[in-house]
């Protein structure tokens, strides 16, 4: 049981010591996650498209 409580004063004295991001970093950051995330999903699609045009030529 001491052994959890050191630990969570531990943890608590490093979390003290993060530099938290803005608020306006964490909705840039968010932009910038969900822009990427559009653009390999959109590049996977057309790539899939490509695929399958493909194949149905063969078949």
């Amino acid at each position: 049981m001491n052994k959890l409580v050191k630990y969570i004063r531990e943890s608590i004295g490093e979390l003290k010591k993060v530099t938290w991001p803005t608020k306006k970093q964490t909705i840039a950051y968010t932009i910038v996650v969900v822009a990427m995330s559009i653009g390999v999903a959109i590049f996977f699609a057309i790539l899939d498209w490509f695929f399958n045009l493909g194949l149905g030529a063969l078949i």
